[in-house]
C-alpha cells in the first residue's frame, strides 16, 4: 500500500508462492528429521546449507509466478528483484530451518526425560521391594523363635494363637504391594496385630500406647514403615529389660509434615548401647524414605531422656 500497490490483487500469487514454498520447508524437514542423530555442528551446517538451496529456488518460482500472472504480457528481468526474492526466501527458509531442528531437540529431550523417569520408577521400584523383603524375613525368625520358646515351656495354647496371629499379619502385609501407600489408620491397624502377636509372649510385662489424632488418620504412609521400628522396640525394649516396658506409638501434624514417632522404656545402663541406625530394620526405614520422596523426608533415632528410646519418622503429609 505505501509504493501504490493494491494489496488485494496479489492475494493470488502470493498464496501460490507460499503454498509452493511451504512444499520447500515440508522436504527441508523430512530431511533434517532424517538427519536428526547428527551434532548441533553438523545440524548448523545443514540448515545453512538448506536455507542457501532454497533461496533461488524461491527466487525463480516468485519470478515464474509473476510471468504466469501477467501473461500475455512479458515480464521483464530485473535482476535486483531477484535479488531481494532470493535474500527473502533465504532468511524465511533458515528461520524454518533453525525452528525445526529447535523444536526436534524439544521433543528429544522431553522423550529422554520420560524414559529417564520410567527407569528411574523401576528402579525405585526394585530397591523398595528389596528392602521390604528384608524385613519380613526378619521379623519371621523373631516371631517363630517366640513360638519354638512357647513350645519349649509348654504352653501350647499360646503358641496356637500366636502363630495364628503370625499368619493373619503375614497375609496381610504380603498382599501389600511396597510401591502402594497406606492411610495411617492402616499402618496402625497392621501395627497392633503385630503387636498382638509379640504380647503372648510378653503378656506380663508389655503395655502399649496407641496416640493418633483423628486429622492425621487418614494421611498416606509407605506401607509396612513402622514395622521394623515396632519390632526394635520390642526386641531392644521388652526384650532386654525384665520389668514392665510401654510403647508408644505417636503421631502429629506440624504445619504439612506428618511426625510420627515409636518410643519404648529400656534398661538406663543399656542407653549408651550403639543402637542408633545399627540395626538392619532402622537402616531399612532410612533408605525406604529416602528412595520414596527424595530427600524430603526424615529419620532419626537415639536416647528421648533416662531409660528411654525414641525412633521418629517426618514425612511429607499427603491424603487420599
Amino acid at each position: 500500500m505505501l509504493v501504490g500497490v493494491e494489496p488485494f490483487h496479489l492475494v493470488g500469487y502470493k498464496l501460490i508462492l507460499y503454498g509452493l514454498s511451504a512444499v520447500i520447508t515440508f522436504g527441508m524437514s523430512v530431511l533434517l528429521f532424517r538427519a536428526r542423530g547428527m551434532s548441533f555442528l553438523q545440524k548448523a551446517v545443514a540448515c545453512t546449507l538448506l536455507a542457501v538451496g532454497g533461496a533461488p529456488l524461491f527466487a525463480v518460482i516468485d519470478y515464474a509466478i509473476g510471468v504466469i500472472c501477467l501473461y500475455p504480457k512479458p515480464l521483464a528481468y530485473d535482476p535486483l528483484n531477484f535479488g531481494y526474492a532470493m535474500i527473502y526466501g533465504g532468511a524465511a527458509f533458515l528461520g524454518w530451518s533453525c525452528l525445526f531442528v529447535a523444536m526436534l531437540y524439544s521433543f528429544e529431550v522431553v522423550d529422554r526425560e520420560r524414559r529417564l523417569a520410567a527407569v528411574r520408577e523401576e528402579a525405585l521400584a526394585a530397591q523398595m521391594r528389596a528392602l521390604r523383603y528384608q524385613v519380613n524375613p526378619h521379623f519371621l525368625f523373631n516371631t517363630l523363635n517366640s513360638i519354638g520358646g512357647l513350645i519349649e515351656e509348654g504352653a501350647g495354647g499360646r503358641a496356637e494363637r500366636m502363630l495364628l496371629s503370625l499368619s493373619t499379619f503375614l497375609r496381610a502385609t504380603l498382599a501389600l504391594d511396597p510401591m502402594q501407600d497406606v492411610s495411617l489408620s492402616q499402618e496402625m491397624a497392621l501395627q497392633t496385630e503385630y503387636l498382638d502377636v509379640e504380647r503372648e509372649r510378653f503378656s506380663d510385662r508389655m503395655s502399649v500406647k496407641i496416640d493418633v489424632p483423628e486429622e492425621v488418620r487418614e494421611a498416606l504412609v509407605p506401607s509396612l514403615i513402622l514395622q521394623p521400628l515396632v519390632e526394635n522396640a520390642v526386641k531392644h525394649g521388652v526384650g532386654a529389660t525384665v520389668g514392665p516396658v510401654e510403647i508408644l506409638l505417636q503421631a502429629r501434624r506440624i504445619g504439612e509434615r506428618l511426625h510420627l514417632s515409636i518410643e519404648n522404656d529400656m534398661p538406663v545402663e543399656g542407653a549408651q548401647v550403639a543402637r542408633p541406625g545399627a540395626g538392619i530394620g532402622q537402616r531399612n526405614v532410612a533408605e525406604r524414605i529416602d528412595a520414596r520422596f527424595q530427600g524430603a523426608a526424615r529419620f532419626d533415632a537415639g536416647r528421648g531422656g533416662p531409660g528411654r528410646y525414641r525412633a521418629s519418622l517426618e514425612l511429607p503429609l499427603r491424603f487420599a
